[in-house]
């Protein structure tokens, strides 16, 4: 599921005069950075060069690179609950789980994003607060994904919890995430999506799909 890579990107982050867009553009530029040459390695300087503004202005909207990584989180945060406003509405759980792996895996730059998701797990394994703001995002991912599972049927006739069904689910995305990371740059979007909902249908197969139906299918 790409609720680990949902973070959007712009190459080009356009500069416009509200507070918002300039947050926005600032953000985007980070990621960039922090997707190309990791957490540690990226200056404030360098999110400056990529955003085309000054690092006076940057300052002026985030004290330093973690407060950058917090509003990030936050944004994030209000991706997922999008994504899985979109996956409660279909009309069964396997599209529910096709919508949550496949909602970015076509944007431009997924592979750039899926880098920087990889690195930022890296530095929560180092940071404390870094690792908070991971942990938060998380956990807002997985209540969603255990409700929606829930209210299933298909998970009725299951020997497992919801939630030990999410972290399955879970589990698996996080595979995908690292694959993304090695898969060749030049893999279509078509063929991202097409890999993603093969493994999705087999996940669901396994985890949701009656153990008689299993052996026959």
């Amino acid at each position: 599921m790409n609720v680990h890579s949902s973070f959007r990107l712009m190459s080009q982050p356009q500069i416009d005069s509200s507070n918002g867009d300039r947050r926005s553009q600032i953000l985007e530029a980070a990621l960039v950075c922090f997707a190309k040459r990791g957490f540690h390695q990226t200056s404030m300087h360098d999110i400056s060069a990529e955003a085309g503004i000054s690092v006076g202005l940057i300052y002026r909207y985030f004290e330093n690179k973690e407060a950058v990584i917090s509003a990030m989180a936050d944004r994030h945060k209000k991706e997922i609950s999008d994504v899985l406003q979109r996956a409660k509405q279909a009309a069964t759980l396997l599209e529910s789980l096709e919508i949550l792996f496949t909602a970015h895996c076509c944007e431009e730059a997924t592979r750039l994003v899926s880098a920087f998701v990889v690195d930022l797990y890296a530095e929560a394994s180092r940071n404390p607060r870094v690792a908070d703001l991971v942990r938060d995002v998380l956990q807002t991912a997985m209540a969603g994904v255990t409700e929606l599972i829930s209210k299933a049927p298909e998970a009725r006739n299951t020997t497992l919890s919801p939630s030990e069904m999410a972290e399955l689910i879970f589990a698996v995305a996080r595979g995908m995430l690292m694959l993304d990371v090695l898969r060749p740059q030049e893999m279509t979007a078509t063929e991202r999506r097409n890999r993603q909902l093969e493994v999705t249908r087999k996940l669901w197969r396994l985890l949701f799909k009656p153990e008689a139906e299993l052996a026959y299918a």
